[in-house]
């Protein structure tokens, strides 16, 4: 299967090497200017923190998605703030299946842009962050469309988690990150600083917003989401903990304040 990662960050490096295991894939990288070249010098490499290993990938690089160019699949793992100027770019391109990775929220919107049927077009987020040094990726991670999908990621360790609606989902999960991330700025960072109030506040204000998205008119999965966060419940207790290990652990450094 012929497969373009178009992006070369955090998000698209660590999806990048977990298809490259598939044997069957090609994989192409989209990335630009010294970070391009060295991939192509010196291959993909990836330090894995929680899996304490390094790997090096020799795959493909392109900085340039032609509209004659095709691929099976095409993972987009940009930035939200850059898709405004690469969607022209993904539009006039020929291939007909399109993934969009990360946290961008108006998923409709980006529907109606790309002006492709339904079933071409999919959105997902991807459990995995870390940074980007001058030679290396350092990454933490945990670890008809269906059917290429799959197919795409036979014989890796990447699970595939199917949801009915993604626009809702990319939403409900920015009523979490951002708590979370304006607990950083209140620390300078450091979460290990944060009190028991403030993480409390975290999951309240995570509940607040599920309940004004709601109250603006986007369906809301509560069992997934706003149960996770309400007073009272096991779920609060669950997310109290991840909160309480986020803040005390690497982990945390790594996927939030980072």
């Amino acid at each position: 299967m012929r497969i373009l990662v178009y992006g070369a960050g955090v998000q698209g490096c660590q999806l990048a090497h977990s298809l490259a295991q598939n044997k069957k894939n090609v994989v192409t990288l989209l990335a630009r200017g010294e970070w391009k070249e060295v991939i192509d010098q010196k291959g993909l490499t990836i330090r894995h923190m929680l899996q304490r290993k390094t790997t090096v990938d020799r795959m493909q690089t392109t900085d340039v998605l032609a509209p004659e160019d095709v691929y099976d699949l095409v993972f987009v793992t940009v930035q939200a703030g850059q898709l405004a100027d690469v969607l022209p770019i993904l539009k006039a391109n020929r291939s007909q299946y399109f993934i969009f990775v990360g946290n961008e929220p108006y998923a409709q919107e980006m529907l109606q842009a790309m002006q492709r049927p339904v079933d071409k077009i999919a959105f997902g987020f991807q459990n995995n962050a870390g940074r980007r040094e001058h030679d290396r990726l350092v990454s933490v991670h945990m670890g008809a469309f269906r059917l290429r999908l799959q197919a795409a990621f036979e014989g890796t360790h990447y699970k595939l988690t199917y949801y009915s609606d993604m626009d809702e989902w990319l939403k409900s999960h920015i009523a979490f990150i951002l708590p979370c991330a304006y607990a950083c700025y209140a620390v300078d960072g450091e979460l290990s600083r944060t009190t028991v109030e403030q993480r409390r506040m975290i999951v309240d204000a995570a509940w607040e917003c599920c309940e004004m998205l709601k109250a603006a008119g986007v369906p809301v999965n509560d069992a997934e989401n706003t149960d996770r966060y309400r007073e009272g419940t096991k779920q609060r207790k669950k997310t109290e903990r991840m909160v309480y290990w986020m803040a005390q652990t690497v982990g945390g450094k790594w996927c939030i304040s980072d």
